[in-house]
């Protein structure tokens, strides 16, 4: 499948460092993004699964590589990107499952606006 683009807001950003779940790492890296309700029509017309999160759409992206990630002007971004930053996406869809939906698989993230970290965020 030839990659595609998708624009969103972050939720959570695992780009540096694999996921965590349940104190294991799961081997891959992730982005959690909120969907406008076009995106989010547009890949669920592809079979792609959408979660529904106080009425926000919302779809998460993972690879097992690393992740190119870049900022506005193209430049490498250093970092985990923080939440409420702008993020356009470089994906791929894989094979349907009949029960799990189609996957999309993140090849990279430009970041097209950071949002502010809060300070003493970090430490919290």
């Amino acid at each position: 499948m030839a990659s595609q683009v998708i624009e969103g807001v972050v939720n959570f950003s695992n780009v540096t460092q694999h996921d965590m779940y349940n104190g294991q790492s799961t081997g891959a890296y992730s982005m959690t993004i909120t969907l406008s309700e076009d995106d989010a029509s547009t890949l669920s017309s592809q079979g792609v699964k959408i979660k529904d999160y106080e009425g926000s759409k919302q779809r998460k992206f993972k690879s097992k590589y690393d992740i190119l990630t870049v900022d506005a002007e193209g430049n490498k971004y250093n970092g985990e990107v923080p939440y409420n930053s702008r993020v356009r996406l470089k994906y791929k869809t894989g094979p349907a499952h009949p029960v799990h939906g189609t996957p999309v698989y993140l090849e990279a993230v430009k970041v097209l606006e950071e949002a502010e970290v809060a300070e003493g965020a970090a430490d919290f």
